[in-house]
C-alpha cells in the first residue's frame, strides 16, 4: 500500500455544524430543488399545502392565495389554525417550533394528520429561512395571535393582538432576493395552473387566487364539487368524447383510490397520477395497478360478451388509445422514488388499485353495456392498427449499432458510439442537410435530413405513423423503439436537435416534430434529451469580420459597437441553406458558440391541450386560439 500525505488534519474541528435554519440558507437547492423560478414558486406550494393538508382532515374548506404588491405572497385559510400552545420538547410556543425548526409539524407520526400532502415538501420552516420576513396571524380560541421573522429568526414573539370568532392561518412571506438572485418575481399563471389542479383534485374545498400588484385586482375562484370527475371533461373539452365520464372511488385498509375516465375519439392516452395531491410525473405503483386492471377487465368483458374473438386479446396499447384518466390515491405513508421523486413506490398501492378499480368498473361494464361495447370496439380498431403497423415498427429496429439498411444514404452518422456525447441533428431539407454534413464534427454530431413537412401525427393512428418514411426514419436513427417495446437505455444520441429555418415553415416542421415526441416519444422530453437549435437571423459584415445577431435588438447593438463610421452589410437569414458550411457550424452547431433551447414540459396538462388544439382535428378551437393570442405575436416574419 502506497504512503498517503496529508497537508491538513481531518478531526472534529473540520465538522462544522449548522445552527437551526442555517443549513436551508447556506444550502437551499437541497430543501426546494433550486434557486430558480421554480422554487421561487414552490415557497408556495410548502404553505399552501398546509392549509390543504387541513383541508384533507376535514376542518378546512376555503383557502385564499394572493401576490401582493411588492411580490409578498399571503395564504390564508379557515382550518383550526396552527396550536400556539407550549410544545413540550422545546418549551416554545408551537407556531414557532412548525416556523423554525426542520421536520417539524403535525405529520411525523403525531396524530395531527391521516394524510398528508405537505410531507413530501419540506415545510413552512423552509419557506421562513428563505424569506427576508415571514407573518404569522392565527385565529383560535377566541384570540388573534400574531408573530413575526427575519431570515428564520423570531423578530417579534408570540402575542395576542386581538379577539376573533373565526379559526384560521393567515402566513405572509417575501422571498428573500440574495437567495432567489434569478427572481422574486411571482408568475400568475403557474399559480393559477396549480390551484386549479388542487381543487379539481380536492372537490369540495374552494380556493381563491388573487393578484394585487394590478390596478384593479385580479380574482379567480376554483371549487369543483365533482373534483377529479371534472378535471377529465375539461382534458376533453376540445377533444370528442365517446361516452359520458365515469368516476370511481373507493378505499382499502386506510387507503383511499379514486379515478376518472373517458374515452374520445383521438389515438393518444393522456393518463395524470397523483399520491396525496403530488403529480406523479413518472408514475408508480398506482399507475401500473390501475394500467393492468384495465386491460384485464375489457379483455375480460369483452370476451364474455363474444364482443372480442377468444384467440385474440387486447394489448395495453390497445385499451388505453383516446383515453383520458387521472388517478388519485390518498396514502398515510406515500413514499417517492424515480430520478425527480415523483415516482410512487409504496408496491401494496398496486395491488390495491388493481382490486379496487377491478370491482368497480367491472360492475360499470355490466350495467352499462352500450358504453362497454363503444369502449371495448375502440380498442378493437386500435389492435387492428396495431397489427398492421407490426411490419413497420419491425423494419424501425436496427439489426445491429452500424446497419441502416432503410436508410440508404440520408443518416449521415457520427462515428462516436457513446450515446451520452452524440448528438443527432434533424434538419429541414437537403440543402441544409448538406451544409451541416459538411459542417459538422463528424466525431459526435450525426445529420439526418427530412424532406418537407412530416406527418401530423395528432390525427391518425399508430399504422399510419408508422407507414411515413420520415417517421421511420426518425424512430430508426434514434434507435430505441416505439410503443410498448420502446427502451430508453437504447437511445444511441442524448442530444436530439431540431434544426430548421427561422420562417412559417420552419415553425410549422418543428412543431410537427415536436406534436410527434409529445406523442410517442415523451419519456425523451421529460428526460430533457429534445433540443431545439436557434440560427441567427442576421449576420453584420463589417470589412472580413462577420457578427452573427439573433434579433433586431441585438443586430441594432452590433451596428452601435463594430460598425459606427465603418463600411458594412448586413444580411437577413431566410433560411438553414443560405449559410455555408462554416457558417452553419460557427453560429449553430459548434457548442462553444451556439444558441440552444432545451425541451421541457412543465405542465403535461397545459401541453396536452396545446399540441391538440392546434394539431388536431376541431378547427374551432384553433381559431380561438389564434384569434386569442395573435395581438400577443411580436415580430412575426412571414
Amino acid at each position: 500500500m502506497t504512503e498517503k500525505k496529508f497537508t491538513q488534519e481531518y478531526n472534529a474541528d473540520q465538522i462544522q455544524v449548522l445552527e437551526g435554519l442555517e443549513a436551508v440558507r447556506v444550502r437551499p437547492g437541497m430543501y426546494i430543488g433550486s434557486t430558480s423560478q421554480k422554487g421561487l414558486h414552490h415557497l408556495v406550494w410548502e404553505i399552501v399545502d398546509n392549509s390543504i393538508d387541513e383541508a384533507l382532515a376535514g376542518y378546512c374548506d376555503n383557502i385564499t392565495v394572493a401576490i401582493e404588491k411588492d411580490n409578498w405572497i399571503r395564504v390564508e385559510d379557515n382550518g383550526r389554525g396552527i396550536p400556539v400552545d407550549v410544545q413540550e420538547q422545546t418549551g416554545k410556543p408551537a407556531l414557532e417550533v412548525i416556523l423554525t425548526v426542520l421536520h417539524a409539524g403535525g405529520k411525523f407520526g403525531g396524530g395531527g394528520y391521516k394524510v398528508s400532502g405537505g410531507l413530501h415538501g419540506v415545510g413552512a420552516s423552509v419557506v421562513n429561512a428563505l424569506s427576508t420576513n415571514l407573518e404569522a396571524r392565527v385565529h383560535r380560541d377566541g384570540n388573534i395571535y400574531a408573530m413575526s421573522f427575519e431570515k428564520g429568526e423570531v423578530v417579534k414573539n408570540l402575542e395576542i393582538i386581538g379577539s376573533t370568532t373565526s379559526t384560521g392561518t393567515t402566513i405572509r412571506f417575501k422571498a428573500d432576493p440574495t437567495i432567489f438572485q434569478e427572481t422574486t418575481v411571482y408568475e400568475y399563471d403557474i399559480l393559477r395552473t396549480r390551484i386549479r389542479e388542487l381543487a379539481f383534485l380536492n372537490k369540495g374545498i374552494t380556493i381563491t387566487l388573487r393578484d394585487e400588484r394590478l390596478e384593479e385586482v385580479k380574482e379567480e375562484t376554483f371549487y369543483y364539487e365533482g373534483g377529479i370527475l371534472e378535471y377529465v371533461v375539461m382534458l376533453n373539452e376540445n377533444k370528442d368524447p365517446i361516452h359520458e365520464a365515469i368516476y370511481i372511488q373507493s378505499e382499502m385498509d386506510g387507503k383511499e383510490v379514486e379515478i376518472s375516465m373517458q374515452y374520445n375519439s383521438g389515438y393518444s392516452s393522456n393518463i395524470l397520477s397523483y399520491a396525496n395531491n403530488i403529480n406523479t410525473h413518472e408514475g408508480g405503483s398506482h399507475e401500473s395497478g390501475f394500467k393492468t386492471a384495465l386491460t384485464r377487465i375489457i379483455n375480460s368483458y369483452g370476451k364474455k360478451n363474444n364482443i372480442i374473438k377468444e384467440k385474440e386479446t387486447l394489448t395495453g396499447d390497445d385499451v388505453r388509445e383516446g383515453l383520458v384518466a387521472i388517478i388519485s390515491i390518498k396514502h398515510p405513508n406515500p413514499q417517492f422514488e424515480g430520478q425527480t421523486k415523483t415516482k410512487l413506490g409504496n408496491s401494496e398501492m398496486s395491488t390495491i388499485t388493481n382490486k379496487l378499480f377491478s370491482e368497480e368498473f367491472d360492475r360499470f361494464l355490466l350495467e352499462n353495456p352500450k358504453v362497454a361495447k363503444i369502449i371495448i370496439e375502440k380498442a378493437i380498431q386500435a389492435a387492428r392498427a396495431r397489427i398492421a403497423a407490426k411490419k413497420a415498427r419491425e423494419s424501425t429496429r436496427r439489426k445491429n449499432a452500424l446497419e441502416f439498411t432503410n436508410l440508404p444514404g440520408k443518416l449521415a452518422d457520427c462515428s462516436s458510439k457513446d450515446a451520452s456525447q452524440c448528438e443527432l441533428f434533424l434538419v429541414e431539407g437537403d440543402s441544409a442537410g448538406g451544409s451541416a454534413k459538411l459542417g459538422r464534427d463528424s466525431n459526435f454530431q450525426a445529420i439526418l435530413p427530412l424532406r418537407g413537412k412530416i406527418l401530423n401525427v395528432e390525427k391518425v393512428r399508430i399504422d399510419r405513423v408508422l407507414a411515413s418514411d420520415e417517421i421511420r426514419s426518425l424512430i430508426t436513427a434514434a434507435g430505441m423503439g416505439i410503443g410498448e417495446g420502446m427502451n430508453v437505455d437504447k437511445l444511441r444520441y442524448h442530444k436530439i436537435v431540431i434544426m430548421t429555418d427561422a420562417d412559417v415553415d420552419g415553425s410549422h416542421i418543428r412543431t410537427l416534430l415536436l406534436t410527434f415526441f409529445f406523442r410517442y416519444m415523451k419519456e425523451l422530453i421529460e428526460a430533457g434529451h429534445i433540443y431545439i437549435a436557434r440560427p441567427p437571423l442576421y449576420g453584420l459584415k463589417v470589412g472580413k469580420k462577420v457578427y452573427y445577431s439573433f434579433n433586431e435588438d441585438e443586430l441594432k447593438n452590433d451596428i452601435d459597437n463594430y460598425a459606427k463610421d465603418k463600411k458594412y452589410s448586413v444580411q437577413r437569414y431566410k433560411g438553414l441553406g443560405e449559410m455555408n458550411a462554416e457558417e452553419l457550424w460557427e453560429t449553430t452547431m459548434d457548442p462553444q458558440t451556439r444558441r440552444m433551447y432545451k425541451v421541457s414540459i412543465d405542465d403535461a396538462i397545459i401541453a396536452d391541450a396545446a399540441f391538440d388544439t392546434l394539431m388536431g382535428e376541431k378547427v374551432e378551437p384553433r381559431r380561438k386560439f389564434i384569434e386569442e393570442n395573435a395581438l400577443n405575436v411580436v415580430n412575426l416574419d412571414i
